[in-house]
């Protein structure tokens, strides 16, 4: 996949993108979509994960046709994450069923060594119980991130007067978006409101099929 575009487009913000240690970002809304668009947009990749049941999640395969909210974080992480999860949960309980149907979020740890299967599928079931939990050695979703154009996820120190053997983990702050047509379309920046996701995700339902 040529991520060259991507890369072109990641660099309208560097705070958008950049390297994220749970920290707020700027947005930008560009239309039609309350995010940044991916121009041009760009095709799903091709990688398997792990769920949190243990089974091989191939992504473009068990993803095809829908829209696909890819999140890369860790459930230690005291604000982007949750912030992004519950927003999006909030919203989709608005949505009917059918449109609910059409949309998978899909969340890849970025600190396997503590997100084991059980903390992950208990920290999504908190938001909700559809979200689907993934893990792979950190090397190889690091290698997925560059693909695609973000930062690699690493350990950072953690606050001073944190217990012993605490870290945090600095990562990417975006949702991607990819629409029905299998195509990265959007990405959105810590920071999206729920009137967002509202407007958007419907249109991202509509979006790929009228292409």
């Amino acid at each position: 996949m040529d991520i060259t575009p991507v890369r072109r487009t990641l660099a309208l913000g560097a705070a958008v993108l950049s390297l994220a240690a749970c920290g707020a970002e700027p947005r930008a809304e560009p239309q039609p979509f309350h995010g940044v668009l991916v121009t041009p947009p760009q095709g799903k990749p091709e990688f398997t994960f792990t769920t949190t049941s243990g089974t091989p999640y191939p992504l473009r395969e068990e993803t095809a046709g829908k829209v696909t909210l890819l999140f890369f974080g860790y459930t230690h992480c005291p604000d982007v994450c949750p912030l992004h999860m519950a927003n999006i949960a909030a919203v989709l309980r608005t949505l009917s069923f059918e449109e609910r149907q059409q949309i998978h979020v899909l969340f890849v740890t970025t600190d396997p060594e503590r997100d084991t299967p059980e903390r992950l599928r208990g920290w999504l079931a908190n938001f909700d119980p559809s979200f689907v939990g993934l893990a792979g050695p950190l090397d190889q979703v690091n290698h997925l991130q560059r693909s695609i154009g973000l930062a690699p996820a690493m350990q950072e120190p953690a606050p001073e007067g944190s217990p012993a053997g605490a870290y945090g983990v600095a990562h990417s702050a975006v949702v991607l978006a990819f629409t029905p047509d299998d195509s990265l379309r959007v990405l959105y920046p810590f920071g999206t409101r729920q009137q967002d996701w509202a407007a958007d995700l419907p249109a991202l339902i509509r979006y790929g099929r009228r292409r």
